[in-house]
């Protein structure tokens, strides 16, 4: 699992203070970043959930690193797409941030 140890360093944290925040061993964490062992299912849920990304980013099916989140339909036009395709990218906390910033001008 590439994106484990490319998450893991992102976020500055070690094999051993990644396994601990997650109640596994430092040898599990390494085993799974170098392919030695893949993680069961509980664990690939619980990992995506501590880094706020899906299990299909952490496994290699998608680029998309957010959460897969339900979406309902509008119609948009171009300017209102591209807001939306930002506020994707941002982080969690910035996006909280942000909306904290649009409920004030309403």
């Amino acid at each position: 699992m590439d994106k484990l140890k490319k998450i893991r360093e992102e976020a500055g944290l070690s094999q051993q203070k990644l396994a601990e925040a997650l109640g596994l061993s430092q040898q599990s964490i390494h085993s799974y970043e170098n392919g030695a062992y893949e993680p069961d299912i509980s664990t690939l849920k619980m990992i995506a959930d501590f880094f706020d990304t899906s299990v299909d980013y952490l496994i290699g099916h998608t680029e998309i690193r957010h959460k897969i989140e339900k979406l309902d339909k509008y119609d948009l036009n171009a300017q209102e797409s591209e807001l939306i395709t930002k506020y994707r990218l941002l982080p969690k906390k910035l996006r909280k941030s942000l909306q904290l910033i649009v409920d004030s001008y309403l």
